[in-house]
């Protein structure tokens, strides 16, 4: 789990480490320009509140879309309309995937929704979207599914209501983007994540797009500090999205297993290219409030 406000902390502390040790260490604005150096107090207020609305924003569009794209699979589950539940279960998890760190702050919450057949505890019930996954895909049978569909449905509207309420600010919302990046060089790009339907294709693009989101957020911030860094990770994500774009099929993408050795080693490289430069990102939001 990605425990977003202790690393925001963790940035904090480097931060203020790497500028000194003295009783009263600076972090004013300097004599550098925009773009190299610090920004004046009085301009990074308002861009750092900016920031957090702006996110926040997008948190609760997909918590409200989470719901409705869940309200309908859940209802096709309950009906036991395997086909239709098929059709529904990429485009339902979607919204999901692109906030995914935010939900990963709110406990077990996150796994009740969202964990993998091998993440679950000796004992603990196998719950989620991965459950019905299974079912849909390997067991072909949505029988005794009902509750598991129900207790999903129940859980993202528990979501879409804290998230609401979430603890935000800018060093925050950049660890987000790394952990979206993260889960998708950890889980995505193996195939594991959706074993059964082999759809990751579409949680990598919605991860992708989550993390790009959620620099875009703070990326006045990034701009005013060091300009060619906001470009350079611009240009990554430009990237990564682009080398997707050969795999969509419709509304959704090709099946996982379509993808060579060769596909996957690709993405994974531009994967790495994006994380470090975006890696850098918290810091600098951090010293720019």
């Amino acid at each position: 789990m990605i425990k977003l406000r202790q690393a925001a902390l963790g940035f904090a502390v480097l931060v203020l480490a790497a500028c000194g040790t003295s009783a009263n260490p600076s972090l004013g604005p300097s004599s550098a320009p925009v773009g190299q150096g610090s920004i004046a107090p009085d301009a990074s207020q308002p861009l750092a509140a900016d920031s957090v609305t702006a996110y926040r924003t997008y948190l609760e569009t997909n918590t409200d879309l989470l719901v409705q794209r869940t309200t309908t699979f859940s209802n096709a589950v309950v009906a036991g309309k395997i086909v239709e539940a098929r059709a529904l279960y990429a485009a339902a998890r979607e919204p999901y995937e692109r906030i995914e760190p935010v939900a990963e702050s709110f406990g077990d919450l996150d796994p009740a929704i969202d964990a993998r057949e091998n993440d679950i505890a000796a004992g603990a019930t196998f719950t989620g979207f991965h459950r019905l996954e299974r079912a849909l895909w390997q067991q072909n049978s949505l029988v005794g599914m009902a509750p598991i569909a129900k207790k999903l449905l129940a859980d993202v509207i528990m979501l879409q209501t804290l998230v609401k309420t979430v603890d935000l600010d800018p060093a925050t919302i950049a660890n987000g983007a790394v952990g979206l990046l993260n889960e998708v060089s950890a889980s995505k790009i193996t195939g594991e994540e959706d074993r059964y339907s082999h759809t990751d294709l579409w949680d990598f693009a919605a991860n992708v797009v989550g993390a790009q989101e959620a620099f875009n957020a703070v990326r006045p911030l990034v701009v005013a500090r060091s300009a060619t860094l906001a470009t350079t990770i611009d240009a990554g994500f430009q990237a990564l999205l682009g080398a997707l774009q050969p795999y969509q099929k419709g509304t959704g993408y090709v099946l996982y297993s379509a993808l060579t050795t060769a596909d996957t080693q690709a993405l994974s490289q531009l994967i790495d290219a994006l994380a470090d430069p975006l890696s850098q990102v918290a810091a600098i939001v951090v010293t720019a409030q």
